[in-house]
């Protein structure tokens, strides 16, 4: 507790106050030894006892801190941020309470999911005292309970849920183990801001038998896609079919049309048999051909 005081008391502004009081009580020594006035001394004497105890009762606490203080045991107050002063030897300053936003690390090794499969996880927490009176009386060491109910938490909930729900939702476990722990803690006065799930990782054997699973469910996928692809052709076939079985007319037209597409390129020679050409409307036929530029044998 005394390392604690001074270090927490020891500032440069009751350094520099002690100091000076130091000078003075020197200089009003020399006057009284030389002007042989026996009341300096006495006044030198004051000055020396207050810049040995003015460390000891000036503190100056951080922005973000808060400082316990105790009176023979029980509580006086919180006090800062800021310069205040406290009674040397009566006062005693417990603790001092950071409220700023501070993060933790934590992890779960070789814990088996609800598929009974093993695994490591890496997670973070970022967490804030708010009730400085509660994390200081309630709970002895604060930082390494926060450790603790993260780690247990993250155990559960691990032990709750299938590997393929913790690798693709996230976001929802880390909300969940924020909830979890963040209920065990404002207890203790800290709050959980947020908890973030950083790794997860599998077997390597697993991690061979998940890339093959995913390969092999790829090939399902796309063998199922080729299948109803080549499905609605044939489908489109019947009924294209259907339609030129019921009217020639559309099958003349077709035919006519596959003529005048092959006959695009100039220069070349299309052999016909008679019987087709017979069905396509030679004359039609022969007004095409003469239009494209080519010759029909």
């Amino acid at each position: 507790m005394k390392d604690f005081i001074m270090g927490a008391g020891a500032n440069a502004v009751a350094t520099l106050l002690s100091s000076i009081l130091f000078v003075f009580a020197i200089g009003l020594a020399l006057l009284g030894r030389l002007e042989a006035v026996p009341s300096a001394y006495v006044a030198a004497a004051i000055l020396v006892i207050i810049a040995i105890v003015l460390p000891r009762c000036l503190i100056i606490a951080s922005q973000w801190e808060r400082m316990i203080v105790l009176r023979l045991g029980k509580l006086q107050g919180i006090r800062g941020p800021g310069p205040f002063f406290i009674i040397p030897f009566a006062d005693t300053i417990a603790t001092s309470i950071d409220q700023r936003i501070q993060t933790a690390t934590f992890n779960a090794e070789r814990t088996l999911t609800k598929d009974t499969v093993p695994v490591n996880v890496d997670a973070i927490i970022f967490w804030q005292v708010h009730d400085t009176e509660r994390a200081a009386l309630e709970i002895a060491d604060y930082k390494e309970a926060i450790g603790q109910v993260a780690q247990t938490s993250l155990r559960e909930m691990i032990g709750a849920t299938e590997l393929s729900g913790l690798l693709s939702e996230r976001k929802k476990a880390d909300e969940l183990l924020r909830e979890q722990i963040g209920s065990k803690t404002a207890e203790w006065g800290v709050s959980v801001i947020s908890v973030e799930i950083r790794d997860v990782a599998i077997p390597s054997g697993l991690q061979d038998a998940m890339s093959r699973r995913a390969q092999a469910e790829r090939e399902k996928d796309a063998r199922i896609i080729l299948g109803s692809s080549e499905k609605q052709i044939a489908q489109t076939f019947v009924d294209a079919a259907e339609i030129y079985a019921k009217i020639p007319g559309a099958m003349q037209l077709r035919a006519m049309n596959l003529v005048y597409e092959a006959t695009k390129e100039r220069g070349m020679t299309i052999v016909v048999p008679s019987t087709m050409a017979d069905s396509m409307n030679p004359g039609g036929l022969a007004g095409l051909v003469a239009a494209s530029g080519t010759g029909v044998a």
